[in-house]
């Protein structure tokens, strides 16, 4: 598909490291690279509603029936540790297109289960093939743009990866009713095919013969290794990962916070849920809008330096008790707004760093960002559903984290900075 004969993103801007700027996504290709980033998301969380009704159906308890989430997430954490890499030695296309069909098989084994050994076994399945929207989906921009053209399309991914897993429970909780709970997989198996075709018909194989890498598990390895060897890499991804981290400590332990220990109704807490995911959409499109002007690098540091400061007023009005309902209200939307001027800026840099990886940066990434969820969802749990003092200390320690890696280990010489800022 040539951007000639489409409408696109434009990227003639100077690119992040001082690449050289790359063709133009045509709009239907950022369109269908926003469906890839959602499709994960959507299922990790549609069907969260129904987990009642699941145990009953299914003859199980609620454990097993939560451990269906947790497989899915191992499967979507190592699916892109195994598919980025192999992208850069086939190509694009070529596993996009295999990894949407058995997310297809996939799901619709899923709406089909007997029971919920085989559940959890064909949700693994789904995350590991549904990993490939996501890892793919970031290599293809990676391959295709740079600088902030390639952080503008990376906000409206994030954004979209980042609204998804707050808006799907309630779309499964509306599914619920009319369908059931295999009705919700049977969704998601149009979702999926709305990926194959997608990626079919509209995404074109961007990374060309000459670019890949051979020579099979070694080479890869190598790649993985030079990957995790980039300095100013690893600052980046991990400044992408702990921020992340910061945002799930919210997800997670916001519904007892503001209704256990704040004393929001259900229905207010759904108001202010939706709040800050307005907050995040905006910071998010406000980052994409004028990274032209003011480069990634510089919007990356105002975002980290704002959830900082936001983190440990938060923090610091938690640990003395003097958190009231409005401020804590007030400030969670202040850190999930700073979120938005983050993690598209953040993606952009790191895989820049990375030009003959892409696969394998953008995998790194994923997989990372996932394994840190896995391990901030306990954590705010430990001190029970009546504090929030969990929720603070790992808000804060997260962004400190984020903001040490990038002043530390993304430091370049003058020219290099400046290139990156572009």
């Amino acid at each position: 598909m040539s951007s000639a004969t489409h409408p696109s993103l434009d990227a003639r801007t100077g690119s992040a490291e001082g690449a050289p700027a790359h063709a133009a996504l045509p709009v239907l290709a950022v369109l269908t690279l926003a469906l890839l980033s959602a499709i994960a998301p959507l299922a990790t969380d549609m069907y969260l509603p129904g987990f009642p009704t699941m145990a009953d159906e299914l003859r199980t308890d609620a454990s097993s029936v939560q451990l269906t989430l947790t497989t899915f997430m191992a499967g979507l954490a190592i699916g892109q540790l195994v598919i980025g890499p192999l992208s850069d030695r086939w190509g694009r296309r070529r596993p996009l297109l295999v990894g949407a069909a058995v997310c297809i098989l996939a799901s619709a084994l899923c709406a089909a289960a007997p029971n919920v050994g085989a559940l959890i076994a064909f949700r693994f399945l789904q995350g590991f093939a549904g990993a490939a929207g996501v890892v793919l989906g970031r290599a293809i921009v990676a391959d295709t743009v740079r600088g902030a053209s390639a952080a503008r399309i990376f906000s409206v991914l994030m954004t979209i990866g980042g609204i998804a897993p707050v808006v799907a429970p309630l779309i499964g909780g509306a599914l619920l009713g009319p369908v059931g709970w295999r009705g919700v997989f049977g969704v998601l198996t149009g979702a999926a095919v709305l990926m194959l075709l997608g990626s079919f018909f509209v995404l074109r194989e961007t990374l060309p013969p000459a670019q890949r890498q051979g020579g099979g598990l070694g080479a890869t390895l190598r790649g993985a290794r030079t990957v995790l060897g980039n300095r100013r890499y690893v600052g980046y991804t991990l400044t992408f990962v702990f921020t992340f981290g910061a945002l799930f400590g919210y997800i997670s332990a916001s519904p007892f916070v503001l209704q256990t220990v704040f004393g929001l109704s259900s229905g207010w807490f759904s108001v202010a849920f939706a709040a800050n995911a307005v907050g995040l959409t905006l910071g998010s499109l406000t980052s994409a809008r004028i990274v032209s002007r003011f480069g990634p690098r510089r919007l990356l540091i105002f975002g980290v330096g704002s959830l900082l400061v936001w983190t440990s007023v938060l923090a610091a009005l938690t640990l003395t008790g003097a958190l009231t309902t409005v401020a804590v209200l007030v400030l969670l939307w202040l850190c999930v707004t700073s979120v938005g001027f983050v993690m598209g800026n953040a993606t952009s840099l790191a895989i820049a760093q990375t030009p003959s990886a892409a696969g394998t940066g953008s995998a790194v990434i994923g997989a990372s960002q996932f394994a840190l969820a896995a391990v901030v969802s306990p954590l705010v749990g430990l001190g029970g559903e009546g504090t929030a003092v969990p929720m603070a200390i790992v808000m804060v320690v997260s962004a400190a984290i984020a903001v040490l890696a990038l002043a530390t280990l993304t430091r370049g010489t003058a020219s290099e900075v400046s290139a990156a800022a572009r």
